[in-house]
């Protein structure tokens, strides 16, 4: 806890206020359902991490939103620690790595998509490697990508794809895309809702929304936990943990039908959800 100090009749007054851990700024309430009851469920070291920067406290803490039960951390990242950590990116995440064995992958999510929308433009925010917008290309979509590694984006537009270096928030063409997919990005969000409530306003009617994330609640992440080897507790660009049931009801809230359930292969732990948008 650091202390300010103010002075009130000429007497000295200690306001005790939360430090901030370094590198992140706090959350002063649940960024999903805005309640400030929340309180302290465990801790995670950051600190093995391979793109860790000492900019960032190897701590992370997770806390729990009495009011929606949501998982996320105390804080998240200022300007200066995000442009550290956007610095680098994992080498299996540049574009075109290891393109054939990420294809087959990518064409399993492409179908079940494909079955609900078959043409129009596709954004992949978080591109990563590129893989589902190379496949996606292969469908007929036009593909068009964003990212907020600079190396990634110019890495895209070399392979003769569109691509910026922006957030979503950011983007000004409503209802131009058929198709947004979010792989594993949402929990990289800290406000979470401006991200769905963007992509709502970039779909067209009946655009489909697909993400992927782990589940909190599932088996597999409570076998992991009893054996002290679960890897999303220290996941360094990790703001939150969803569970289904959470991430559904905030789909709804934002104009958005499940319409498929499904467990990814990308990575371990990890659930694929693809929704419909509806008009509001």
């Amino acid at each position: 806890m650091a202390a300010d100090s103010s002075v009130t009749a000429g007497i000295s007054v200690a306001l005790s206020t939360p430090a901030p851990p370094k590198g992140r700024l706090l959350f002063d309430a649940c960024p999903l359902c805005s309640s400030r009851d929340f309180s302290v469920l465990r801790t995670g070291d950051c600190s093995h991490h391979p793109l860790y920067w000492p900019v960032i406290e190897p701590m992370m803490t997770w806390v729990q939103c009495a009011g929606c039960g949501h998982v996320f951390t105390d804080g998240y990242f200022t300007p200066d620690a995000a442009a550290a950590i956007f610095s680098a990116t994992h080498g299996y995440q540049q574009p075109g790595t290891e393109f054939e064995t990420n294809r087959a992958v990518s064409a399993r999510i492409v179908e079940r998509i494909a079955r609900y929308v078959t043409d129009g433009t596709w954004l992949d925010v978080g591109f990563g490697n590129g893989s589902l917008l190379f496949t996606a290309e292969e469908w007929g979509f036009e593909a068009r990508g964003i990212d907020l590694r600079r190396s990634s984006v110019e890495g895209l537009q070399r392979l003769g794809f569109e691509a910026d270096c922006t957030d979503i928030t950011n983007l000004d063409e409503p209802g131009r895309f058929a198709v947004i997919s979010m792989a594993d990005v949402l929990e990289h969000m800290p406000f979470p809702r401006n991200g769905l409530a963007a992509a709502h306003r970039l779909l067209q009617s009946d655009g489909m929304l697909f993400l992927s994330m782990p589940n909190y609640n599932c088996a597999t992440w409570r076998m992991l936990d009893a054996a002290d080897a679960n890897p999303y507790w220290g996941e360094l660009e990790h703001f939150h943990n969803f569970s289904r049931r959470r991430l559904y009801a905030l789909l709804a809230e934002h104009g958005f039908e499940p319409v498929h359930y499904s467990i990814s292969e990308r990575y371990r732990v990890c659930m694929e959800v693809i929704a419909r948008r509806l008009d509001t």
